[in-house]
């Protein structure tokens, strides 16, 4: 039988003219993106998460490869935020998150007596980790060892004190009879090395599940620390909020002494003084409580991904997580939501005297169009006044150039006596003199 290569058959042809979106290829990746690593017991892994700010990312790129350039390993691709790589003595990856990098590194082997002596991170060159860019949140010591070897959590963390459970990994291993593919120890504590420690106990797992199991555990833990971020930045919120709620409630019983506009100026930039101050608390635990949220619902996700089982006598980690972490959690909440009601009373309080001096003007306002309108009467009268005293001067005058006229027409001889003539003009005058500036008044007033 013929074969037909895919690019021969037309319908290929005609998809391969359509066009991508530009990031197809990316998105897809992304789903394939930051694949954990095939590892088998024993091994030992050690896990930092470096803090550098959310602006650091090249500078972490850079120097995890120089890092690979100095051990002869291929460096990261210069848009990466992922990369393996094998360094000869030990394998490593590196990942850039939002705000931090984590950094893992893998080793074959462990000592079952001493299991956290000969960690991992030791195949690093000391002075390259000396200059890891930014603060390290967290550092963690992992060591697996297969079924076969006695697991002494006590000792190795040199205390009675830690959580433990069954971890089924695999769904189609779930149910009342599993023991699970793996058991995992840890104490949540940070060690006089400056290190955290897990403990595996590999009891069938295969290289992949290995693999995605350590980086539930490394992630469970980073998240944990993350989200942990924001309950200092809460508790310095606290202080803060309480001045502020108490100088509003001062502010509202103020409100209702008012004697003024003097008063409600004064109270108003009061006011506004405190709505900056409640913003500028706002904007400094917004985006920390963001991510705390972000960060614990991740957590929740890594825990039940463990498809966890009890270990008698101990907490598991999801109650232990639950127990200590929601309480930190939940004071966050408690703040944000009191960050949320003191902006809302205030915008209250200042909405409620806006009004007031809302009010206040329009009151007087009204007081003034008051004034203006007696004034506009008494200018009308004044003006009705001033219009008669006008009529009658005009007349007067005009009645004066009438006497003249009648003299000199009597001087020529017409019999005509000028008192009476000058008296019968009198009224036909003032007639004619009131008519001409009413029409005037009409003429030049508003339209």
């Amino acid at each position: 039988m013929a074969s037909h290569h895919s690019d021969d058959h037309p319908a290929a042809a005609a998809h391969g003219a359509l066009r991508d979106h530009p990031l197809r290829v990316a998105l897809t990746n992304e789903l394939h993106a930051r694949p954990p690593e095939a590892l088998a017991a024993p091994m030992r892994a050690s896990h930092l998460a470096m803090l550098s700010g959310e602006t650091a990312g090249e500078r972490d790129r850079a120097h995890f490869a120089a890092l690979c350039a100095r051990l002869g390993a291929p460096p990261p691709a210069p848009e990466a935020n992922h990369h393996s790589v094998d360094l000869g003595t030990c394998r490593m990856k590196w990942e850039r998150h939002t705000e931090f990098s984590s950094y893992i590194v893998f080793r074959a082997g462990c000592d079952a007596a001493h299991p956290f002596a000969d960690p991992a991170i030791a195949a690093l060159p000391a002075d390259w980790l000396a200059a890891l860019p930014g603060e390290r949140l967290v550092g963690l010591h992992l060591a697996m060892l297969p079924h076969d070897q006695a697991m002494r959590p006590a000792e190795a963390f040199g205390t009675e004190s830690f959580v433990g459970a069954r971890f089924t990994t695999d769904p189609a291993q779930e149910g009342p009879a599993a023991d699970g593919l793996a058991r995992g120890w840890t104490d949540f504590r940070v060690h006089g090395d400056g290190w955290g420690r897990v403990l595996v106990q590999d009891r069938g797992l295969g290289t992949r599940q290995a693999g995605r199991l350590v980086q539930r555990l490394v992630e469970i833990e980073t998240y944990r620390m993350l989200a942990l971020l924001a309950l200092p930045v809460a508790r310095a919120a606290v202080p803060r909020l309480g001045a502020a709620e108490a100088a509003v409630a001062a502010a509202a019983q103020r409100a209702t002494e008012l004697k003024g506009l003097e008063d409600d100026r004064a109270l108003l930039e009061q006011l506004t003084r405190l709505a900056a101050e409640a913003a500028q608390i706002t904007a400094t635990t917004s985006y920390r409580f963001a991510a705390a949220r972000a960060y614990y619902a991740l957590v929740g996700q890594r825990v039940a991904d463990l498809r966890e089982g009890r270990i008698e006598g101990l907490q598991t980690y999801g109650e232990f997580l639950s127990r200590r972490l929601a309480p930190a959690l939940d004071t966050c909440e408690a703040v944000a939501a009191r960050q949320e009601s003191l902006a809302t009373r205030i915008d209250r309080a200042g909405t409620l005297l806006r009004t007031r001096v809302d009010v206040a003007l329009q009151e007087q306002n009204a007081g003034l169009l008051r004034s203006m309108d007696q004034r506009a009467r008494l200018q009308l009268r004044l003006q009705e006044t001033v219009e008669g005293l006008s009529v009658v001067a005009i007349t007067y005058y005009a009645l004066g150039l009438v006497g003249h006229a009648l003299e000199g027409l009597r001087a020529e001889g017409l019999p005509i006596n000028v008192a009476i003539g000058t008296g019968i003009a009198v009224v036909p005058m003032l007639l004619l003199v009131w008519g001409g500036l009413h029409r005037l008044r009409r003429r030049l007033g508003p339209r």
